[in-house]
């Protein structure tokens, strides 16, 4: 109507200026920012319809959005990154049951910010005492792959007290009071998750304190169904009220282990009393003035450091984004650091060779020198360690600086699909990851920690921290790690466009999986002798990063999974 204010053009041009001014940031800072994404800025193979999230105090990304709002009350409420990280992995524990918990082990690479160091913590457990490895040679099953005979000590719980024990600014019972009310009082249950939790039914109906504890009238909760895990909520008051003691050689580790005898388990209570994380030293490998960390063995991130340095010699800027010829570079890398991963890699007691040895450089590239061009190699598939794997990675940062890249895992979906009745918490069948076979250093034996497959990642810049990252997924972490930070190291992609990229998944031989693949490209590759499998049904990890800007911060989370990512 008439009553419509009128605006000058020039009144209009001055509006338009005022508000770019506010809602962009000044050039210099945007420069600095932008500065820290290397090379041009390349579309995405896939799009996810997310953009990157940009927080100006703290941010955390995680694969469930419970357990980011979760990390983001911590955070509000005066706790810091790792604070929130703990507090978020409780919470996945309620809302992921099929792929976490206190029931498994965790890993964490953290960057102090007060101390200016980047740290690492192993919170993984050891076999049981009671394994007889000679009785086990005798049966044709071998290493069992669940149920009670595969659980081994969770370290979980161990490790989320040790990191809010040291570097935390909360209690142990205050970062698990988001976890405890989620499950007392239920929460809808989200799409991917109950697609997963759907194949796993006939598992779960094998076991009482399974199907109790994680089944609705027998069947699995569909999306958007209601589910509470009262039982849980009071294991975890427990541990808020008495501390980690109950659990490792106290009265709710005396029910785990009782529980776990009436079955045929094998750890015992001294098992869980012995148990302690360790504080490790990160390995690294540097990469054209960026520095890839992992944690050393047991774990499996030293393929993604062997496979990073073979691709340093290599001049991507005259590839294109999962071209052929790049994306066969990268598979061939990974079939040599996996051919390395299966032969050697073991509990760090037991291996016969030292870590930094499968890292010297003059060794790598002559690793490097055995990737043919033209040719897709046909190696023998490792085959001896189990590589699914059933894990959640969050990362988390805060206002004060500090980044923490944080895994935790029950390993296969509902980990040994074993939940002591009452306690609400399924156990891990870790010990799957052992072998039989004669000589190993990953051959099963009692008090020994199994090859792992969950690895956190980190990466700094200019000796600080620019990327805190992880893509869950067995054997796909390694290749998942070095195809996100090559996306963004060497193809100037932002964190959500770095993890939406298409990946290549290799399984062995000459078998991979690619997403979104061009049909030309396809050609290419199978004429290489490559063997396309159909990306139909095939895991392709689940990413989350966070990258420090000059100031603030940029996260992204994977559309793969049911997570996001959210600042303050």
């Amino acid at each position: 109507g008439n009553s419509m204010p009128r605006f000058t053009a020039a009144a209009v041009t001055a509006l338009v200026a005022t508000l770019l001014t506010v809602v962009t940031p000044t050039s210099t800072q945007a420069q600095e920012n932008r500065s820290l994404m290397t090379g041009p800025v390349t579309s995405p193979a896939t799009h996810s319809g997310r953009s990157t999230v940009y927080a100006p105090n703290g941010v955390a990304a995680t694969s469930q959005p419970l357990a980011t709002t979760a990390a983001l009350e911590i955070l509000q409420n005066g706790g810091n990154a790792i604070d929130a990280a703990v507090a978020a992995a409780a919470v996945l524990n309620v809302t992921e049951p099929h792929m976490t918990g206190m029931g498994g082990d965790m890993f964490a690479i953290l960057w102090d910010a007060d101390a200016g160091e980047l740290v690492g913590l192993d919170a993984s457990g050891k076999s049981g005492s009671k394994i007889d490895v000679d009785a086990l040679a005798a049966e044709d099953d071998g290493v069992a792959g669940s149920g009670p005979r595969s659980v081994t000590v969770p370290g979980a719980l161990s490790g989320w007290s040790t990191l809010v024990g040291t570097y935390g600014t909360m209690t142990l019972a205050e970062v698990l009071a988001p976890a405890i009310r989620i499950a007392e009082e239920g929460f809808p249950v989200s799409p991917i998750i109950a697609q997963d939790w759907a194949g796993t039914v006939e598992g779960l109906r094998r076991d009482e304190g399974a199907a109790a504890t994680f089944l609705i009238d027998g069947e699995a909760p569909k999306a958007g169904d209601w589910f509470r895990n009262p039982d849980l909520a009071r294991t975890f008051r427990r541990v808020a009220e008495h501390g980690p003691g109950t659990f490792y050689g106290g009265d709710l580790g005396r029910e785990i282990v009782e529980g776990l005898d009436r079955l045929g388990g094998y750890l015992t209570l001294e098992d869980l009393a012995n148990h302690e994380p360790r504080w490790v030293e990160p390995l690294s490998v540097d990469y054209k003035g960026y520095t890839l960390y992992e944690l050393p063995p047991a774990g499996q991130g030293i393929a993604a450091l062997q496979m990073l340095k073979m691709l340093e010699g290599y001049d991507f800027s005259t590839m294109t984004h999962n071209s052929a010829e790049y994306l066969h570079t990268l598979i061939e890398a990974k079939k040599l650091a996996h051919a390395d991963l299966a032969r050697y890699v073991a509990d760090p007691d037991h291996m016969d060779v030292q870590p930094e040895s499968l890292l010297d450089p003059s060794y790598l590239a002559g690793r490097a020198n055995l990737i043919d061009p033209t040719k897709a190699a046909d190696r023998p598939d490792p085959g001896h360690l189990v590589t699914d794997s059933e894990t959640i990675y969050l990362t988390v940062a805060d206002r004060h600086g500090n980044m923490i890249s944080f895994i935790n895992s029950i390993y296969g979906y509902f980990g040994s699909r074993v939940v002591v009745p009452g306690t609400g918490l399924v156990l891990q069948n870790r010990g799957a990851g052992f072998t039989m076979e004669e000589g190993h250093p990953n051959r099963i034996a009692p008090n020994k920690r199994p090859f792992h497959t969950i690895i956190p990642a980190f990466v700094t810049k200019d000796d600080g921290p620019w990327l805190s990252f992880g893509v869950m997924g067995g054997s796909m972490q390694p290749q998942g790690h070095v195809q996100v930070m090559l996306n963004m190291v060497e193809f100037g992609m932002d964190p959500q466009e770095a993890i939406d990229a298409a990946r290549f998944r290799h399984f062995n031989g000459t078998r991979v999986a690619i997403e979104n693949l061009n049909p030309t490209v396809a050609e290419a590759l199978e004429a290489m002798g490559h063997e396309l499998r159909s990306p139909d049904g095939v895991a392709f990890g689940g990413g989350q990063a966070i990258l420090k800007l000059a100031r603030g911060w940029a996260a992204g989370s994977d559309p793969r999974k049911d997570g996001m990512a959210a600042g303050h």
